[in-house]
């Protein structure tokens, strides 16, 4: 996967999740949860923009990482609000997926 696919993929990620909140009931916990996912959704994208900016192998590896937390964080949160039955699993297809370590 070349860096404009994996911009636009980590775009359309944020996208989903900023539409699939909406749908979420309303409650002090789900907010709590709702908000975390956003974040950490968001940023996946975001970081990897500054992955692209990277100055030397370092600093983009360094920036890989922060994507890659990011991204798991993403998926705890996924995890948490189908464990706790505030969204079933099958109401995110293609969004749940078991994630898989980065090999540089």
């Amino acid at each position: 996967m070349d860096e404009q696919e994996f911009k636009r993929r980590t775009k359309r990620l944020a996208l989903r999740v900023i539409e699939r909140v909406d749908e979420l009931p309303k409650s002090r916990t789900a907010d709590v949860l709702v908000r975390q996912l956003v974040r950490s959704g968001t940023s996946v994208g975001a970081n990897y923009r500054s992955v692209c900016r990277g100055k030397s192998t370092a600093d983009v590896l360094a920036k890989l990482a922060i994507v890659e937390e990011e991204a798991d964080e993403t998926i705890y949160w996924l995890e948490l609000l189908i464990e706790a039955k505030m969204s079933p699993k099958a109401e995110v297809p293609g969004f749940y997926k078991k994630p898989t370590r980065f090999s540089p």
